[in-house]
């Protein structure tokens, strides 16, 4: 009997147990799961002039309705489902979710911490900062976010997650100067530099990180600036008349930097043409006001150190002649190198959908139309629009198998062009993620199968 009372009492407490883990499982509204935090980017029209808050609210009050797979792309939106909506926003995105695999599950309004951040675009193009007498221009400046930088960061790819790297540190940096961190015990000197070879998309990433801190941050620093300094024109042809022209660049950073609701962001291209190796001057092979630039420009560093609202973004090409002073000053060093095979199938494939989206090239008949809604983002964003509606509509049905084609080594198409030729061709820059070549010679693309033809209409 006692035994019988034991088991008895150890089942109850297995079957307790269970119930408890289901229950513990399974979502619920009145549980408090750690919820996934969401960034979504509402772009305004032009001639909006709601405010930011309103908007904000607005649009958390229709996602709120939603239950949706979130990954990174526009959202997919009826026109009529919200009058003001329909009035003042132009889009709606998700992006950087970082969410890959079995982790894209569609979650509900309760399991999701949305981070809303309202921006509307800047329509004047840059503007120029005339020195000397030849007129040419020290730097130029863009107010962000800019019409010229949008869609930048969304369109770059790069294998080893810098971005969500470099997004990481200049969040945390500016937190910490926000928040009053000692700089003589935490050191941040808020200095990126981005080395590697020619064409691989080093400008535009610190662009697009530009312009995508300035909406991060917009509701602490309603303002922001990209100050793009032209090396090549401190340089003069007067003795010491350099290192003077450097100062003189950075006191104009400087009254920038002194409005405390403004957020500058110092772009300077092709560094080593400021920070060449003062070693190379002593040996002779460099002249020696090369020494007055270098010493001037670490100096004007160290002074914007102790300014909490600006960030230094810099790239090169030739690391080596840079001055290891310079290097020990960035807090981020990172290699940017050239794009791998599934980036550049990416290059080819975006650019088919670009050009199909502008009704440049036609699908053909029979073949479903990319969901491309009034607040699509281009052939960039497609593939996640795809996703997203996916999410709405719920399961797709796939379609028929087709028949594999041959390998890179076995006999090809007449006119055929081979996934696994794309490395031999030149690609700049790295563009939007594809789903990865298969060993058949095509790309599985999450909804279609792309094989691109020479004199061919797409077969998409």
């Amino acid at each position: 009997m006692e035994t019988d009372g034991a088991t008895t009492e150890g089942q109850t407490v297995a079957m307790d147990t269970a119930t408890a883990t289901t229950a513990s499982t399974t979502p619920s509204p009145f549980s408090t799961p750690e919820k996934v935090p969401i960034f979504v980017e509402v772009c305004l029209k032009p001639t909006s002039t709601a405010s930011l808050d309103e908007v904000k609210r607005a649009v958390e009050r229709m996602l709120n309705k939603r239950s949706l797979s979130y990954v990174d792309g526009p959202i997919p939106y009826t026109p009529g489902e919200d009058p003001f909506i329909d009035a003042h926003v132009q889009s709606i995105s998700i992006c950087d979710t970082d969410r890959r695999g079995d982790d894209q599950r569609v979650l509900l309004f309760w399991q999701v911490a949305l981070q809303i951040h309202v921006y509307q675009l800047s329509e004047d193009g840059p503007a120029e900062e005339l020195e000397g007498d030849e007129d040419i221009a020290t730097f130029h400046e863009w107010q962000l976010p800019a019409r010229d930088f949008h869609g930048l960061w969304e369109s770059l790819i790069f294998d080893t997650g810098v971005k969500q790297r470099l997004l990481r540190y200049a969040a945390s940096a500016l937190l910490f100067s926000d928040r009053g961190v000692d700089p003589q015990l935490v050191s941040w000197n808020r200095v990126v530099l981005l080395h590697g070879p020619p064409g691989t998309g080093k400008t535009s990433l610190c662009k697009g990180l530009a312009q995508k801190l300035s909406i991060r941050f917009r509701d602490r620093y309603p303002q922001a600036q990209l100050v793009e300094v032209n090396a090549h024109s401190l340089f003069s042809k007067w003795f010491s008349e350099s290192g003077k022209l450097v100062t003189k660049l950075f006191q104009k950073i400087q009254e920038l930097v002194e409005e405390e609701g403004s957020l500058v962001f110092v772009l300077i291209d092709e560094v080593e043409s400021l920070t060449a190796a003062r070693q190379a001057a002593l040996s002779g092979s460099e002249p020696s006001d090369s020494i007055r630039v270098v010493n001037a420009l670490l100096t004007q560093i160290d002074a914007l150190k102790t300014r909490p609202n600006v960030v230094i973004l810099t790239t090169s090409n030739i690391t080596a002649a840079i001055d290891v002073a310079f290097v020990d000053r960035a807090d981020i060093k990172a290699y940017i190198g050239l794009p791998s095979l599934q980036a550049r199938y990416e290059i080819l494939r975006s650019a088919v959908y670009e050009l199909a989206r502008a009704k440049i090239i036609a699908l053909p008949e029979g073949k479903a139309e990319a969901p491309w809604g009034p607040f699509h983002g281009g052939a960039r964003s497609q593939r996640s629009a795809a996703r997203n509606v996916t999410g709405l509509r719920g399961p797709q049905r796939a379609g028929p198998a087709k028949a594999p084609l041959p390998g890179a080594r076995g006999a090809r198409r007449r006119g055929a062009l081979h996934v696994s030729e794309l490395h031999k061709r030149p690609a700049h820059g790295h563009k939007q993620r594809a789903g990865g070549p298969r060993g058949d010679g095509r790309a599985d693309t999450g909804h279609v199968t792309l094989l691109v033809r020479s004199g061919r209409q797409p077969p998409f």
